[in-house]
């Protein structure tokens, strides 16, 4: 049995848990009344809320529960949820008001948005073609998907999404190219949707300049949407580029509430690696959603299964890092072809790769990260502090 998380380890974890409505974390917003570490790793966390009745509790609850979860060490999460008395809303209000009122905030990434880096600890075992399916599936059952091209000097989004043509520019802000998919659309930004780019040119950059490209796609992007009634941002998928470097850290700086879903091949050699990545992100402190086993079978056109590179790699990297094995996707021409046209396999509704990306679009959607159901607690208190206090004194440095 490993040994028990340390206090800090959790708290860290709990820096991941956003306030929908507040767009903060519980920690700074002071909704972490305690936390208590048992020997054999069952952990306790009390959490205060505006009111008893939040409507947000179960939410807030379940992002709790999986962020502290994934914590090594730790073999159960209890939530206790109070109420907080008058001086604790006093100082939540305060927190959110002062924030409100900061020059700007670090990203225009809606606090509703669930954030999701696919990732591998090695390159070649098919992170993009995951992503643009992943999102397309998502999109046409209705929901608005962001999608980042974080390989700065290996896109390959465009392409296999589809899309053509440069993003503009609006007050500063970039705006994604926008395309309807099904019911829903995608928003989607990458180096090669950059004026200058070409698909065919190296992108030569050091490190330090890779993360200050990732960071620009952050900042510098028009990813809510003001108009959108309802049907903003659900999803940032963010493709990765392979291995542990300046990218993956940078992004754990500057986006903790992100959540990572780690693609293997069924080969021992990518599982171990692979594994780096999980173990990366946790040193983090961002939780490792899951693990997408992709290429585990080719199925001819008999129905006989061949495992070309091998069995079992994904539920052994899900057994290793304590994360379940979300699905695995079968090796399928289909995928290449989608790829290379613009048209992701899953959108063609046939065959065993669209039914595989479905069922794992079935358990994100259901369990692994669900969406944000939005209800109003935290920000009514909000709006009706600030109709009766007026303009905020500056906080405390405390």
């Amino acid at each position: 049995m490993p040994p028990a998380p340390s206090e800090a380890a959790v708290r860290g974890a709990l820096f991941g848990v956003i306030d929908p409505e507040l767009g903060d974390n519980v920690v700074d917003l002071g909704m972490v009344r305690g936390v208590t570490i048992e020997d054999d790793g069952q952990v306790e966390v009390r959490i205060a809320l505006t009111t008893a009745g939040c409507p947000l509790r179960a939410q807030l609850t379940k992002d709790i529960e999986m962020r502290v979860g994934s914590v090594p060490g730790v073999s159960r999460v209890d939530v206790k949820m109070g109420e907080m008395n008058g001086d604790e809303k006093g100082a939540l209000m305060a927190r959110a008001r002062w924030k409100a009122r900061e020059n700007a905030p670090v990203t225009d990434i809606p606090p509703t948005t669930r954030v999701v880096a696919i990732a591998s600890g090695k390159g070649g075992v098919g992170k993009s073609s995951v992503t643009a399916n992943l999102a397309a599936e998502l999109a046409r059952r209705g929901h608005t998907v962001g999608v980042l091209d974080a390989d700065i000097g290996g896109f390959s989004i465009p392409r296999m999404l589809g899309v053509e043509g440069k993003v503009t520019a609006k007050d500063g802000k970039i705006l994604p190219l926008d395309k309807p998919v099904g019911a829903g659309r995608l928003k989607i930004l990458s180096m090669g949707t950059i004026e200058g780019a070409a698909e065919d040119e190296a992108i030569m950059l050091r490190g330090f300049m890779l993360n200050r490209a990732v960071q620009h796609f952050l900042e510098d992007v028009q990813w809510s949407d003001p108009d959108a009634s309802g049907n903003d941002l659900a999803y940032l998928l963010i493709d990765m580029p392979p291995g542990t470097s300046d990218v993956q850290m940078g992004l754990a700086r500057m986006l903790p509430r992100t959540e990572l879903l780690i693609v293997t091949t069924p080969s021992l050699a990518a599982q171990n690696v692979a594994a780096r990545a999980a173990d990366m992100a946790r040193k983090g402190y961002l939780r490792v959603a899951g693990v997408i086993e992709n290429m585990s079978a080719f199925v001819c056109a008999h129905g006989e299964s061949y495992a070309l590179f091998g069995k079992g790699g994904g539920q052994r990297l899900a057994d290793q890092i304590g994360a379940p094995l979300l699905g695995s996707i079968p090796l399928d021409p289909a995928v290449a072809l989608g790829g290379d046209s613009g048209e992701p396999a899953v959108l063609n509704g046939e065959g065993p790769v669209a039914a595989a990306f479905e069922a794992l679009a079935d358990r994100i959607l259901s369990e692994a990260i669900p969406p944000v159901e939005m209800a109003s607690c935290t920000a009514r208190l909000f709006e009706q502090v600030e109709a009766a206090l007026g303009p905020a004194p500056t906080p405390s440095a405390g």
